[in-house]
């Protein structure tokens, strides 16, 4: 039996970036730094070790989003409860795209996603805080 796919990436990714906020790097780093956001990495492990992280992110793995975010699921991190906008990144914006819109159908409130994600964040020069095992020796 064939599958026959109803509703593909590109129209989930239209979807989701009709309902939430797309942020510029310039934007998330001014969150930031004034302490009115959490920059949230949904890249996975392996991503992180090879390209690096954004100085103070805090890396949630795109397949425990939902499980951490919701306060009655035994996975859920505290973080979530905090009163900041999240944002979320990955590694060009697509998942955060989709991840943001997510976290935003549970109820996180408010939320955003940096457009164009760690790609976009390296290729203008911020810091990246190299996290792979030579970091760690």
């Amino acid at each position: 039996m064939t599958q026959t796919i109803t509703r593909g990436i590109k129209s989930l990714l239209e979807e989701a970036n009709k309902d939430i906020e797309t942020m510029s790097v310039a934007e998330v780093k001014a969150a930031v730094e004034r302490g009115e956001a959490i920059l949230v990495d949904i890249r996975d492990p392996r991503e992180l070790e090879r390209e690096g992280r954004i100085p103070g992110s805090f890396s949630c793995p795109r397949g425990m989003l939902e499980f951490w975010i919701d306060p009655e699921s035994p996975y859920a991190k505290p973080i979530f409860q905090e009163d900041k906008t999240f944002i979320f990144h990955c590694a060009s914006g697509w998942r955060s795209a989709l991840a943001a819109k997510t976290a935003q159908d549970m109820g996180l409130k408010p939320v955003a996603h940096l457009g164009g994600g760690f790609k976009a964040w390296r290729d203008s020069g911020e810091a990246v805080e190299d996290v792979g095992p030579k970091a760690k020796s």
